[in-house]
């Protein structure tokens, strides 16, 4: 597999249309069990800002010691965030901390430093918290089978993703014509996030006119 073609297979992602609705059932809260695996599998690949984040997680793994600490923090927060929101817990300015965490992992991906496991793993869930908050209000509402099947779902295709990009981004950074590539993926997963903290800062000035 060349370089281009790993690289293209790592962020074919990024490609997505960051207009996509975040919601696979189309807002409709799942009835079923198979429903809520459905959505909670596609709510991280149709949510732009979401893919960017577990991207760049897989990136950022690639240079640690401990490498599934990181992907099973955030999967873990996202878990705890969606059951935050279920139970009615509400958290303060959840999409700017969202966007801003898609721009620290990948400047942090982009200097390649092996971090302090536990903490790392504590700040990517905390910023999984965050995210999860978001996945829930796809199902607030919803019964108990329904939203067992899409935590289950979105955390499944998470670890997948993360861990997929990990192994990706563990053959470039090993390979001589391909050692910078990972840190330059978390550049563009750094881009993501700040054209999304562009975005928000747009839309307050706007509004406040």
């Amino acid at each position: 597999m060349n370089k281009i073609s790993v690289t293209a297979l790592l962020f074919a992602g990024l490609l997505a249309n960051p207009a996509l609705a975040h919601h696979p059932l189309g807002g409709e809260v799942p009835q079923t069990m198979m429903h809520g695996l459905l959505s909670g599998i596609g709510h991280p690949i149709i949510g732009f800002d979401h893919l960017a984040f577990v991207l760049g997680i897989g990136l950022l793994a690639a240079f640690q010691r401990s490498r599934l600490a990181l992907p099973a923090g955030f999967v873990g927060g996202t878990v705890a965030g969606t059951l935050l929101i279920i139970g009615g817990v509400a958290l303060p300015a959840v999409e700017l901390v969202i966007t801003l965490s898609v721009l620290m992992v990948g400047l942090v991906a982009t200097t390649g430093r092996n971090l302090k496991a536990l903490p790392a793993a504590g700040l990517a869930g905390l910023a999984g918290v965050f995210h999860g908050w978001a996945y829930g209000e796809a199902v607030v509402g919803a019964e108990a089978f329904p939203i067992i099947a899409y935590l289950a779902g979105f955390g499944l295709v998470q670890m997948v993703i993360a861990t997929g990009v990990m192994v990706l981004a563990v053959m470039m950074k090993d390979g001589k014509s391909t050692a910078l590539m990972p840190r330059f993926a978390g550049a563009m997963v750094a881009g993501v996030g700040l054209t999304y903290l562009v975005e928000i800062a747009e839309t307050a000035v706007f509004a406040g006119i």
